[in-house]
């Protein structure tokens, strides 16, 4: 059988680089050697390399997180280099990585989120706007970053200003929503036309973080992840109807994982945000969800490969 020769492209220029590696490490370590001659390109220093082998390739498996990565940037210059890939096109992961355009489409699809305000850096000094329209406790994160990477959550009116600062730093696009007290659960979705909802996950940080941020997604026992999360059955069709629905209203594809709230206010769910590539280490949230639902890690890449192939097929037809 003739191999697949798949460009596996991991690293980048974001604040996620280190991730990205991590993960681009276990996915080639699962896939089958005797499927896939697998080539590894960094965005950072190979993109005319990348380029220069587009018409000996098959496909890509994209491992890139953050800006540059999910943002559409890596999707366009794949389309340009006619190499399918896996995951949502430009407009999909544009539009997914955008919070503030995800947010305004979810509404406009009828799915429940936390109300939300766009800051602007004279907030910083004089934050009184933001308070009277979102009220405290609240989030302050940037718009288009992962991993929580300058987020914080904000309980007093003197801390909202070095929060919008850090936010600040990471991104030119800051917003500020409701917080929102409850538990956290995750909902995967497979599939490009077919559409499957994989068993959800319940997250559990350590008590020593106030929320699941970069350290307690990455650092080892940081977090206790429950798969299949422990919810009543309501609330289980329930998250995976709002991530199917959250997945076609942003134009997505292959798949995709969006991150809610159960409320202990009011028991109900809210969305935070879709993920358009997410984790991939064997432990990471969407391939545990993706084994509970029978799709082992090397199984699961083979399937998102094959995935990728299919849009191909489709395009050119």
């Amino acid at each position: 059988m003739k191999k697949i020769r798949l460009a596996l492209i991991a690293g980048g220029k974001s604040d996620e680089r280190e991730v990205s590696l991590k993960g681009a490490a276990g996915v080639e370590a699962a896939l089958d050697p005797e499927k896939y001659a697998v080539i590894r390109y960094d965005p950072a220093i190979d993109l005319a390399r990348l380029a220069a082998d587009a018409e000996q390739l098959d496909a890509a498996f994209i491992l890139l997180h953050g800006l540059y990565g999910e943002d559409g940037t890596i999707q366009g210059f794949l389309d340009l280099l006619g190499i399918p890939y896996q995951g949502a096109g430009v407009l999909g992961s544009a539009t997914a990585m955008d919070k503030n355009l995800a947010k305004t489409l979810y509404r406009i699809e009828g799915l429940p989120v936390a109300p939300w305000l766009m800051a602007a850096k004279a907030d910083i000094a004089d934050p009184a706007r933001l308070v009277s329209g979102v009220r405290l406790p609240c989030v302050v994160k940037p718009v288009r970053q992962g991993s929580s990477i300058g987020m914080s959550i904000v309980r007093s009116v003197e801390a909202l200003g070095p929060a919008l600062a850090l936010a600040f730093k990471h991104d030119d696009q800051v917003m500020v929503e409701g917080y929102i007290q409850g538990r956290e659960l995750t909902a995967s979705v497979l599939g490009n036309q077919d559409l499957r909802a994989l068993p959800l996950i319940e997250i559990i940080p350590d008590s020593r973080y106030d929320f699941f941020n970069y350290e307690a997604k990455y650092q080892p026992g940081a977090s206790k992840e429950i798969c299949p999360a422990e919810v009543d059955e309501s609330v289980r069709v329930q998250a995976q109807e709002y991530a199917l629905r959250a997945h076609r209203c942003l134009g997505l594809r292959g798949y995709s994982r969006t991150d809610m709230i159960l409320s202990s206010g009011d028991n109900k769910l809210y969305l935070l945000e879709t993920n358009t590539i997410p984790g991939m280490t064997p432990t990471s949230l969407f391939p545990q969800a993706a084994a509970a639902a029978g799709y082992p890690f090397p199984v699961l890449l083979d399937s998102l490969i094959e995935l990728a192939l299919q849009g191909r097929k489709r395009s050119t037809e």
